[in-house]
């Protein structure tokens, strides 16, 4: 449904508006120049000041009045506004009082709204002054109707100001990177899983699921790896030892530690690129360790001097932006992508892009199993890498279980990631680049991205860079897949991002162009917020359930019956709770699992089914939260337990970021469902989205089982210790 007519917060209801908004501002008229009426006051503020002060000539006075009148200060855009929430932003026209954005802007929404508010504002170096505001009825726009009109611009100061818009209100999602067929996708849960841990699941055509092993699938990449490795990471910690319970013998160099491994690799002549967060508060000799103790500064010490490139890139703001803006988003955002890029064996004697993401910290604390160990092994697994930041350094506690999903993508997506991570090193290493050339030296360094393309045995697409730097993105090459159409286990996959102009190097700087690309030009920002899109789009889609593991859940606060202002302004919370209006609405079953209470959402829901008169259902038949934990027996032969040790279980910390809609559709990546992933204008993220045309309930006409559906039982079976495929049968989700 895109329409719903609920109570927000007071006797008042609104339409919310639940789709997707195609909006074109073209231009304003007639604006009046807010800066020349308030020098004039300053002016007139100054005179009654100053007194008796010295007087200017009438001649010198009416002289720079005259200069003032000839010269426009407007330097105007428009803001879109949803529930207190600015949805888009057009770029800023300097010097004119009739400005021409022709600016395109899809906008997802799930806003309960009266009206669409665009105010027209005046940008100045003393910040934004609103010259007036044009609303439209929320009623209107749900119609879908085509609305092309000039509007007035209310409370502006001239009578004759408007403005010009085209909007419709439409279903369709965009995202930069397009979808990819012909696909290979190995979805991983947790760091490793040891062999016959979790029972076996069937799958469909008499297949088997298998559990796979990231840490280890990445070593094995690494090693075999004969061009380049690119790591991409929030935290990457050389000390960390990649395989820890082998299931096959390890490869050549496999037994390294992970700085070690990838020095071992350079020196066989592998281009390996580090990009790493540079965390403001580690400093190289005093506080290495920094607030957030990414291990940073101890990386970079340790590659120095050697053939591997590690760059600390700090999470710089566009220097578009003011001072005091970039500071803001240079201190509190963060670079929160994590990607492993491989050369990996393709067909004959050729060589494919292997890309691993998700939530890979490749750095202390972060291996881990389904068992999730609290006691056992830390003189053998764990020795060397116990981490639990919640007791002080000394106590005797469990050490901090980790839970965590992750995915190995093959085939054309796997260029996308590529290209995302040589659109970041281009711009991170900028500077660097420019103190190279004053110091007047040679160093490979300057040129240091492998340009597969020019290298006859690495498949690779056509190149993607103009004379400008910029990014074009590649038609599908059939030559790029790593599997037909016609085969059962074939993945279509999608890359999505959330970034902005100031982490990447190759976004287009036409206003057209930015649009072209499926992105979102505002202000003085290119912003790309294809996760949130991405999310939006899987969950508008659902007929069965969703099933979220997330480290975050927060967002739609523009709903909450309090704090509306927070600023957490992404729909995944809201798009939940209207899908499951929708089904409560429409008389069909329909669950959602996540992890932590949403008011807002189950207000959502209990009024849907008081709507319904439904007095036998409660909210929790549809949305349900979960947490979890482990218990484990000390194994410790002494007398006294510490108090932390007494109770024998802890909370399992879920850093996973993923979602699986109806056993068809999986995303994974490094975005946690907050404000801070969804933006595009805070901390980078990477993400994925998959799924199996022949795995599909459009083409099995049933439930489908196929891997997606493997690694949801998978991650049950880990979580609830059992395979239970009763539910399945009878299509009602339970935990």
């Amino acid at each position: 449904m895109a329409e719903f007519e609920f109570e927000l917060g007071s006797d008042q209801h609104v339409i919310c508006l639940h789709g997707d908004l195609e909006l074109k501002i073209m231009e304003a008229q007639h604006l009046p120049n807010l800066s020349l009426l308030n020098i004039r006051q300053l002016r007139r503020c100054f005179a009654a000041c100053s007194g008796s002060a010295t007087i200017k000539s009438p001649h010198t006075s009416t002289s720079a009045l005259h200069k003032h009148k000839v010269v426009d200060f407007c330097n105007p855009y428009v803001e879109v506004v949803a529930s207190t929430v600015a949805v888009a932003r057009t770029r800023v026209i300097k010097n004119t009082t009739n400005p021409k954005w022709n600016q395109h802007f899809h906008i997802p929404l799930a806003h309960p709204v009266n009206s669409l508010t665009f105010q027209v504002k005046d940008d100045d170096i003393f910040g934004s002054e609103v010259i007036g505001t044009v609303d439209i009825k929320a009623s209107r726009i749900v119609t879908g109707k085509l609305i092309s009109d000039w509007f007035p611009i209310l409370g502006s100061s001239k009578t004759d100001t408007k403005i010009n818009l085209v909007l419709q209100f439409t279903p369709v999602a965009h995202t930069y990177f397009p979808l990819r067929k012909g696909c290979s996708v190995r979805l991983y849960q947790d760091a490793h899983v040891p062999d016959r841990l979790l029972p076996e699941i069937e799958l469909d055509d008499g297949k088997v699921y298998k559990h796979e092993k990231c840490w280890e699938d990445i070593c094995h990449a690494i090693s075999e790896a004969r061009h380049l490795i690119y790591i991409v990471g929030w935290s990457v910690f050389h000390k960390v030892r990649l395989v820890r319970e082998p299931t096959r013998p390890l490869p050549r160099g496999g037994d390294l530690k992970l700085g070690e491994l990838l020095k071992f690799k350079s020196e066989e002549g592998v281009r390996v690129l580090m990009l790493v967060w540079d965390d403001k508060t580690s400093r190289d000799k005093l506080f290495q360790s920094g607030m957030m103790q990414t291990h940073d500064e101890e990386t970079r010490r340790f590659f120095k001097h050697s053939s591997v490139t590690c760059v600390l890139t700090p999470r710089n703001a566009s220097s578009k932006l003011g001072y005091i803006k970039q500071q803001v988003v240079g201190t509190l955002f963060t670079h929160h992508q994590k990607c492993v890029l491989v050369d990996t064996q393709a067909f004959g004697n050729t060589r494919k892009i292997t890309a691993f993401l998700g939530g890979i910290d490749l750095c202390d604390g972060r291996y881990d199993t389904p068992e999730h160990r609290l006691f056992r092994d830390l003189d053998t697994v764990y020795q060397n890498d116990y981490h639990n930041p919640t007791f002080p350094a000394g106590t005797k506690a469990p050490r901090q279980p980790w839970h965590d999903l992750h995915c190995r993508v093959e085939g054309p997506a796997a260029y996308d990631v590529l290209i995302n991570f040589e659109q970041r090193w281009r711009k991170a290493t900028i500077w660097r680049e420019v103190g190279l050339r004053f110091k007047r030296v040679s160093h490979w360094h300057d040129d240091a991205l492998i340009k597969i393309g020019r290298i006859a045995w690495i498949l690779s697409p056509a190149p993607c860079v103009s004379k400008d730097g910029t990014t074009f993105i590649p038609q599908d090459d059939p030559l790029l897949r790593v599997s037909s159409e016609d085969d059962p286990e074939s993945w279509n996959v999608q890359i999505f991002r959330s970034l902005d102009s100031g982490s990447v190097k190759g976004f287009p700087k036409i206003v057209e162009h930015v649009e072209k690309k499926n992105l979102i030009c505002s202000k003085k920002l290119v912003i790309d917020k294809g996760i949130q899109t991405g999310y939006i789009q899987a969950i508008r889609s659902a007929q069965h359930f969703i099933y979220i593991e997330n480290q975050y859940f927060f967002g739609s606060s523009y709903a909450w019956p309090e704090y509306k202002n927070a600023g957490a302004d992404n729909l995944i919370p809201m798009e939940l709770a209207l899908k499951i209006a929708s089904k409560i609405r429409a008389k069909e079953r329909f669950a959602v699992y996540i992890g932590l209470t949403m008011k807002m959402m189950y207000g959502i829901v209990a009024r849907e089914l008081e709507d319904m008169q439904m007095v036998d259902l409660h909210p929790l038949h549809y949305l349900n939260f979960y947490c979890l934990g482990n218990r484990e027996d000390i194994f410790d032969n002494t007398d006294k337990v510490s108090e932390s040790q007494r109770f024998k279980r802890f909370m399992i910390y879920v850093h996973a970021k993923g979602m699986i809609v109806d056993d068809e559709y999986v995303i994974v990546g490094s975005a946690n469902i907050n404000q801070r992933s969804m933006s595009g204008t805070k901390d980078t993220e990477i993400a994925m989205g998959a799924y199996q045309p022949h795995h599909s309930w459009a083409s099995r006409k049933r439930h489908p089982r196929g891997q997606v559906y493997g690694y949801r039982m998978s991650l049950w079976a880990e979580h609830l210790g059992r395979v239970d495929t009763r539910s399945e049968e009878r299509r009602v989700w339970t935990v």
